[in-house]
């Protein structure tokens, strides 16, 4: 997974863009109307129910906007929340407050989404040893913050990108000619870049779980859009060689009966590519 240091160097970038988006050369908006020296308040309004997150990334936008802004936490993020919650209130220039106000909201609403949407699915999990990871099925320039909601939610991150593990999926082993020599291949680009990588490979039957676990150094294996059965029967071959993780169009409505067959994880492009929006509101006070 990445560092710490490389996460908060992912929200920076976020946040320079976003901001270099929608202002560009100055709110005109605010300019015209707001006296340079407005001081102001404003409190997040919450206007639904679920899990919020994304307070601390508003507090970092404001503090990007504005460092003189006086930011106050009244909830914490992954807190449970309904209609008429105020999640923080923050103080300071006027101005700051909207050209900031924007990016807080958007941010937030799609964020409190995932991390709804997660907490739903580990509450499905409860009782079973399996936990549920998102993937790289996510919005192209805000990884991070939805990789971050779903933490929140209470799931796990998958690897983060390309670059921090291996996953030979289907594609991958087709075109290197074979499990075998996909695996033997990125055991020697591996050893030659003296990288670091865990191997996580995809199995689309039984019969490519077995040739699997015929070689050494595989960290997990992806137990792709099996039935009940066969997931059991993989998981029984598989035992304490390596990890375990099922995917595949799993839903609400099937996800407990996989964690049932005893696998170690559970991947959901849904945490991040099908949520709505929750209701939030940045109000004056």
């Amino acid at each position: 997974m990445i560092s710490k240091e490389q996460f908060d160097q992912e929200l920076k970038g976020i946040i320079a863009n976003a901001i270099r988006e929608d202002v560009g050369d100055g709110d005109h908006s605010s300019l015209a109307c707001i006296p340079v020296g407005a001081k102001g308040k404003a409190k997040l309004l919450v206007k639904d129910e679920g899990i919020i997150a994304g307070i601390d990334f508003a507090n970092m936008v404001f503090d990007y906007v504005d460092k003189d802004m006086v930011f106050e936490k009244v909830l914490k993020d992954g807190a449970k929340v309904k209609y008429g919650d105020i999640a923080f209130y923050v103080e300071g220039s006027s101005r700051s407050i909207l050209m900031a106000e924007r990016l807080v909201l958007n941010a937030m609403q799609r964020m409190s989404a995932i991390a709804t949407k997660t907490r739903s699915y580990v509450d499905l999990l409860e009782g079973t040893k399996t936990k549920i990871l998102d993937t790289r099925k996510t919005t192209p320039g805000i990884r991070a913050l939805e990789k971050w909601a779903v933490k929140i939610g209470g799931g796990e991150n998958h690897r983060f990108a390309l670059y921090d593990m291996i996953m030979l999926k289907d594609n991958h082993i087709d075109f290197a000619g074979g499990i075998t020599k996909a695996i033997d291949m990125t055991k020697t680009y591996l050893k030659e870049t003296g990288k670091n990588l865990k191997i996580i490979v995809e199995a689309r039957n039984l019969n490519e779980i077995r040739e699997i676990l015929k070689s050494d150094g595989v960290y997990r294996i992806l137990i792709d859009n099996f039935n009940y059965e066969d997931t059991r029967e993989a998981v029984r071959l598989i035992g304490d060689k390596c990890l375990t993780e099922s995917s595949g169009g799993i839903t609400e409505a099937t996800i407990r009966k996989y964690a049932e067959c005893g696998v170690d994880y559970i991947s959901s492009g849904a945490l991040t590519h099908s949520v709505y929006n929750m209701d939030l509101s940045l109000k004056a006070v």
